[in-house]
């Protein structure tokens, strides 16, 4: 079995390719075609096939990791989208939970209201109501009202509606009854119902999730349908998968129907990617650092456990989005975040990025804002000479140039101080982040090891690193491809639910075992869908429980087979125990509510395997020296040029030690060891760098 992952950045798109018979790994990396990312995608499937001496057809699975949904709700750019709703309850996305961003400013733009997902005029109410708690209909839906919506949001150009009535998750019939007619009178729209995309209490947050499925649905469709006709015109047998925001992956079919989890898609593969690298290393908690041309994402992984957020925290931009979402978060830190001194004479660096076009101004494509790539060639960390493995050459006097007019000139710093500077600031802009994912969390940076990959995230490591007192920094064997490792090192993988309401004092058996059952059968459908049978299908249950009164719920494991007392009463002393764990205290006193039912399926892929290294002494071979050349460094508060070490990284063996200062080359990163650390190869390759042992 062949095996492709791509995944597809804002500057650069990252491609492997794993023959598990052979267990031969080739790699490729492209400039991202921003006008259609699938073109620059099959450009390097092609390229990548064609050094691996087979054809495209041969690939017989083939996952992709993608960023289109969420810039598309970063940039406002979605569909143009209407919403039928009940009668009454038209602003409640506008409304929302009455949070404003700045507490204590009389002037603001509440971000969800200035740039609403549907504007007002197109959010039309119908007559129809069901109550809680068993979903009785109280007012009958008026059919003709929901024809006469779905004309009118028809003659309004809009191209997607979302379909959101109160209390459908308990009777889902008149939500079945208006996608009828909408279909009927509009088949050309993009719809998203509400009981469908998620079927769980809190209107509000079904409500947002369901518009932000269709605001980004006919965008996201276009795409995946682009690609999986270009997979097909290739003759690949696979059908496409992609990634979801929950881990896990998804088929096109999934991915059309659902584009909602696809938020946060590309990210949580590199935090896969890192935990695959950790365990490879031997270390089992990771904090990830992968850090591309546009941003940079931290996860942090205790015991190589990818961390999910609290429903209620689950947030795309400025909307609210309640789909099960890995723990990650993402800041605007890159190789092409931009450096400039704003109008009250502050130095930044980020969140804007100069991309891949025109990129950075060494790039020679018309750019000339200084970025940290440029800050990197001024200081000679980077070969201007060995970029991409050759494949690009910069110039490191438009660096110079950029840097000089756009950061010296303004603040009166030479080169090397400007240059400099440019890094810490990207550096502390993670130091921050870390620090909000791991430290505010209950987490201790001295008890992981950071796993640094993406283009960049190898070459700041090791200053990030010694800043947060983390004693190991991990550099795996590819990388700039590492997410795309990650892709190939997941699961298919989806997610389920119903809402309960039901006390563990009194619970409703009956309706908890006929909703598992009936969620089973869905989830199992779906597996099979996608030709996942008999062991390779996993089933988890799982429960959101709060104590009464509380308003947040913690997820507990249901376990396997009928719901009776037994099981309620082993589901209220997990809760205690993951309750304490969380917040320190416990209430055995205290009722609990099951709130929602979940039940993840999971069709088990086969994992990534790894070729190891032949093993040589301390020293590194003589052919693996590309060449000696200066580099800048910020030692004990002084500017000072070294003299450093060029390594050729694939020509490095396991066992082999590097003394800092040294730079690491390879085609899809560059590596910086320090004056005073120093790293050695593992038997797959890994670069591990001990922050605490000093060099030669």
């Amino acid at each position: 079995m062949k095996r492709a992952g791509v995944d597809v950045g804002g500057t650069f798109t990252d491609l492997v390719l794993i023959d598990d018979d052979t267990g031969s790994v080739f790699l490729n990396k492209v400039p991202t075609t921003t006008e259609d990312p699938s073109i620059g995608t099959m450009n390097g499937v092609r390229e990548m096939c064609a050094q691996a001496g087979i054809s495209p057809k041969e690939i017989g699975l083939f996952f992709h990791g993608t960023t289109i949904a969420t810039n598309i709700i970063i940039e406002h750019n979605g569909a143009k989208t209407g919403m039928i709703t009940t009668k009454g309850y038209r602003d409640i996305i506008y409304i929302a939970r009455h949070k404003r961003p700045y507490n204590f400013s009389l002037q603001q733009d509440l971000p969800w209201q200035k740039h609403a997902l549907v504007k007002r005029r197109h959010r039309l109410p119908v007559n129809e109501r069901v109550i809680a708690p068993d979903g009785t209909v109280l007012v009958p839906l008026d059919e003709d009202e929901v024809r006469q919506a779905a004309r009118k949001l028809r003659a309004a150009g809009v191209e997607a509606v979302a379909l959101c009535f109160m209390f459908s998750f308990l009777n889902p019939a008149h939500e079945q009854r208006a996608k009828e007619i909408i279909l009927e009178e509009f088949p050309e729209a993009y719809l998203s119902v509400s009981h469908e995309v998620i079927p769980q209490y809190r209107e509000y947050y079904r409500f947002t999730t369901t518009c932000l499925n269709s605001y980004i649905g006919p965008k996201v469709s276009r795409y995946v349908r682009n690609l999986g006709s270009a997979i097909r015109q290739e003759g690949m047998a696979s059908e496409l998968h992609l990634m979801q925001s929950a881990g896990g992956v998804t088929t096109m079919a999934g991915a059309i129907d659902k584009p909602v989890n696809l938020l946060m898609s590309g990210p949580i593969a590199g935090l896969i990617g890192g935990i695959w690298a950790g365990g490879l290393a031997g270390y089992d908690s990771v904090i990830t650092l992968d850090v591309g041309g546009t941003s940079a994402d931290i996860g942090v992984a205790p015991g190589g456990q990818m961390r999910v957020k609290h429903l209620l925290d689950t947030k795309i931009g400025d909307y609210d989005a309640m789909i099960p979402m890995v723990d990650i978060d993402t800041i605007g830190a890159g190789g092409g975040s931009v450096a400039f001194v704003d109008e009250g004479g502050i130095f930044n660096v980020g969140p804007r990025s100069a991309g891949s076009y025109p990129g950075p101004a060494c790039y020679s494509r018309g750019g000339t804002e200084p970025t940290s790539t440029d800050a990197n060639v001024a200081l000679g960390r980077l070969n201007p000479d060995w970029f991409l493995g050759g494949k690009m050459t910069l110039d490191p006097a438009l660096s110079r140039k950029a840097i000089e007019e756009h950061i010296c000139g303004p603040l009166s710093l030479d080169l090397e101080q400007a240059a400099l500077g440019i890094i810490r600031i990207l550096n502390q802009s993670m130091v921050h982040s870390i620090e909000l994912n791991s430290v505010r969390k209950g987490f201790d940076p001295r008890d992981f090891a950071l796993v640094a990959f993406g283009g960049a995230g190898p070459m700041h490591a090791c200053e990030v690193a010694e800043e947060l007192s983390i004693p190991t920094v991990i550099v795996p064997p590819n990388p700039g491809n590492t997410s795309a490792v990650g892709l190939l090192a997941t699961d298919l993988k989806y997610d389920f639910s119903r809402t309960e309401l039901t006390l563990t004092s009194n619970p409703n058996l009956q309706k908890l075992n006929a909703d598992f059952a009936e969620v089973e059968a869905e989830a199992r459908e779906r597996l099979g869908k996608d030709g996942m049978t008999g062991d390779e299908v996993l089933i988890r249950r799982l429960a959101d429980c709060r104590y009464v009164g509380q308003g947040y719920e913690l997820r507990v494991p249901v376990a396997s087979g009928e719901v009776d007392q037994e099981n309620v009463a082993s589901l209220s002393e997990s809760f205690h125990s993951i309750h304490e764990n969380e917040y320190k205290r416990r209430f055995d006193g205290w009722d609990i509510e099951i709130v929602n039912i979940r039940v993840e399926a999971v069709g088990k892929i086969r994992g990534v395997q790894w070729q190891t290294l032949g093993r040589a002494g301390i020293e590194p071979d003589a052919q693996a020296l590309n060449s000696k050349r200066p580099v800048t460094f910020l030692l004990d508060g002084q500017v000072k040029q070294m003299e450093t070490a060029h390594w050729a990284r694939e020509a490095l063996r396991a066992g082999n030690v590097i003394s800092g200062p040294a730079v690491i080359e390879q085609v899809d990163s560059t590596t910086l060891i320090p004056p005073h650390l120093s790293g050695w190869v593992d038997d797959y390759g890994n670069i591990i760098i001990e922050i605490g042992r000093k060099g030669a």
